[in-house]
């Protein structure tokens, strides 16, 4: 649907060059929504059960990174198999910016005194600016197959 509109607005060409990138603001916007909206939720619904910041933040990225995996790959990429090979580069990028996140999260609410709602939702424009180089490059490129 989304290939065809922009053969209709733009030429098969315009369409052919840029419609992977299309899908994924598309389907970033989707990830966005769901990675911003997880963490608060799962904060309000885990706290009361005694579930830390971090716990929660453990949580919310099992969650995100899966369901951001399958829109990529489905929706964006539309890649064939490779289930394994793609899956553990797309959790080798996730984990090295969770880690990152972890010790970033844990210093703007610890030292800085910035509420990890707000802290989360900053920290979260790094992966998406970052994400589709390493996604189209790395993790779904057909060029390594």
């Amino acid at each position: 649907m989304i290939d065809e509109a922009l053969r209709r607005w733009g030429g098969a060409e315009f369409a052919q060059r840029h419609a992977q990138k299309v899908r994924y603001l598309l389907a970033g916007g989707l990830n966005t929504a769901v990675g911003l909206a997880a963490y608060p939720i799962l904060y309000l619904l885990l706290k009361p059960q005694g579930v830390g910041y971090r716990g929660v933040l453990v949580v919310s990225q099992v969650f995100c990174i899966a369901f951001a995996y399958l829109t990529n790959k489905f929706l964006v990429f539309k890649t064939q198999g490779n289930y394994v090979r793609e899956t553990l580069k797309f959790a080798a990028f996730h984990l090295a910016y969770f880690l990152l996140n972890l010790a970033v999260l844990s210093f703007l609410v610890e030292r800085m005194q910035v509420p990890p709602v707000w802290a989360q939702m900053g920290f979260a424009v790094l992966v998406i600016i970052s994400s589709y180089l390493w996604h189209s490059k790395i993790t779904f490129s057909t060029r390594s197959q």
